[in-house]
């Protein structure tokens, strides 16, 4: 989704500065969230407090599914999309925006300087860093969202109320350490494979 989106969004001389790059993540983070991040961390996190119940009422994947289908309707997989959506959305905007800064600054005069897979794994652990501090207190109010306490908010806004009312500030960073090692070197992997996929697929198909 990003590529597509970065294609039309390019100035004349072919380069995404940095503000196209925010708004090409955004909208990738936004179509991520609805089509399938929503749907599969809510079913995540339901089957999560159901095996961690005295009594576990899902059998297998397919049979929680159903149930959850059931029982709830389709918005029952669709807890929390307003905070899924918010924090997806701002998480992939962060990332490219700064991968695309970093990207810009590296290359500096030369926009088609070929970047070494280990500078662009460093620049997507960068990114990744700068996604964790910037949008955890999102994934927070998300995770509320999806979970078994989710009755005890009226929306996403009222979620994020209550916990800066009753826990403070803080709260919204619980989890912010573990969440950085496993992001950092998670997007610098995805970044890597992903230019080096893009390389691959220019020599292969050529749109000179």
């Amino acid at each position: 989704m990003f590529e597509f989106l970065s294609n039309h969004m390019r100035d004349e001389t072919g380069k995404l500065d940095s503000m196209r790059g925010l708004l090409c993540g955004l909208g990738a983070g936004v179509a991520e969230a609805v089509v399938v991040v929503c749907p599969m961390e809510t079913i995540k996190v339901k089957f999560i407090h159901d095996q961690c119940s005295p009594k576990p009422k899902y059998h297998g994947f397919f049979h929680g599914v159903r149930e959850i289908i059931r029982q709830q309707g389709l918005k029952g997989t669709y807890q929390g999309l307003t905070a899924t959506v918010l924090k997806q959305g701002s998480n992939q905007a962060i990332r490219f925006f700064v991968m695309t800064s970093l990207r810009n600054w590296y290359r500096g005069d030369e926009p088609d300087k070929v970047m070494n897979p280990i500078v662009t794994g460093l620049f997507g652990a960068i990114a990744g860093a700068a996604s964790v501090f910037g949008n955890t207190p999102l994934d927070v109010v998300k995770t509320r969202m999806q979970g078994l306490e989710a009755h005890k908010y009226k929306s996403t806004w009222d979620c994020a109320y209550q916990i800066m009312k009753y826990e403070g500030p803080i709260a919204f960073y619980k989890g912010t350490i573990p969440r950085l090692g496993r992001v950092c070197l998670d997007v610098a992997i995805v970044f890597i494979i992903y230019d080096e996929v893009v390389k691959v697929l220019n020599k292969v198909w050529k749109t000179d």
